[in-house]
């Protein structure tokens, strides 16, 4: 008789530089629960299934696996203890699709972690939410929310991302309606909601819910999440992910006031203020000086500044958090190369 599948997903969607990474090592200390660093592999392969053909031919199936195993074997942050056999995840597909080959992964490397739970944090799969579904993986949805404003100045110093205001507001918007549209449609009992400032306010607290929400038993060893092997794996990945060997920053909120211009503020809440305040965050901006649209002119301003500004912070990147990325870029350049 085949032996049922126990084991759980947990999809973490929202925003990056919402503390997703700090959520996610915190997990990682809960008995029961595999929370790796995000390979982004619905969001990086899904524009790249043309390069393979008719998936249902063995082998155009089969070089998209090793592909996607590839992809995790040179992800910056190591799955620890995890080793992928593109035949075993082959193998462990229903049907011919990514979205199986997703679910194999992840499941492999609870499996391997002797895991009840796996979480995935690509924030952006929830864009790719109603595929997951599709193919019967019902996960639990953690909804990590952090005020847009600290979001955008924080993509601003980070190495990914968008830097004009503009685009950062157009981004975190949609990224957030998006969010709520799934909460809508998806069962009280798989959705969380968790704002990030309420997790550095009350980690124990909020922690605490998040582990009763999912059945699990509660560890105070999440709390000392910055002493963890996983954090320092982190850490040393990249700058932009140094903040997780350090115990909880309780006053890195609403920097925005200090660091972003009024102008940019003002323009921020032109175009997601109605969000913010869905989400409970107060404007700054008097209603006279808000915008309800911006010309096609200034669009394609913005878009030329968003891609001076990208290619500026570029220039002054730390080679080495470039290198520890190498991999992963070559690879999926080498697949870019092979698109019809």
């Amino acid at each position: 008789m085949e032996q049922k599948n126990t084991i759980q997903g947990i999809q973490m969607i929202g925003t990056q530089r919402s503390g997703s990474n700090l959520l996610r090592v915190m997990l990682e200390e809960i008995d029961g629960i595999t929370a790796p660093h995000p390979p982004h592999i619905l969001q990086r392969f899904l524009p790249l299934l043309p390069a393979y053909g008719d998936l249902h031919v063995e082998a155009n199936f089969h070089r998209l696996v090793a592909d996607v195993c590839e992809l995790v074997r040179v992800n910056p942050v190591p799955w620890e203890g995890v080793v992928l056999d593109a035949d075993e995840i082959a193998a462990a597909c229903q049907e011919p699709n990514l979205y199986e080959i997703f679910r194999a992964i992840y499941e492999s490397a609870a499996r391997q972690h002797h895991a009840d739970f796996w979480i995935c944090k690509s924030m952006k799969n929830v864009f790719f939410a109603e595929g997951i579904e599709r193919t019967g993986l019902r996960p639990y949805y953690i909804y990590l929310y952090r005020d847009g404003r600290d979001v955008a100045l924080s993509f601003q110093k980070a190495i990914v991302g968008e830097k004009h205001i503009y685009a950062l507001a157009q981004n975190w918007m949609k990224d957030q309606e998006e969010a709520l549209r799934l909460q809508e449609r998806t069962p009280a009992d798989r959705f969380f909601r968790l704002s990030y400032e309420s997790l550095i306010a009350e980690p124990e607290k909020k922690l605490r819910e998040l582990c009763d929400f999912l059945g699990v038993s509660y560890s105070a060893r999440a709390l000392e999440y910055y002493k963890s092997r996983e954090s320092k794996n982190t850490a040393v990945a990249g700058r932009m992910w140094q903040n997780v060997t350090k115990p909880i920053l309780k006053d890195n909120t609403h920097k925005f006031l200090q660091e972003l211009s009024p102008e940019d503020v003002a323009l921020f809440e032109s175009v997601a203020g109605e969000t913010l305040q869905k989400l409970g965050y107060a404007l700054c901006t008097p209603e006279s000086r808000l915008r309800k649209n911006f010309s096609a002119e200034e669009v394609a301003f913005f878009t030329e500044e968003n891609k001076r500004l990208k290619q500026a912070f570029n220039r002054q990147v730390d080679p080495e958090d470039l290198e520890r990325r190498r991999p992963q870029r070559e690879l999926l350049e080498r697949i870019r190369l092979q698109l019809p």
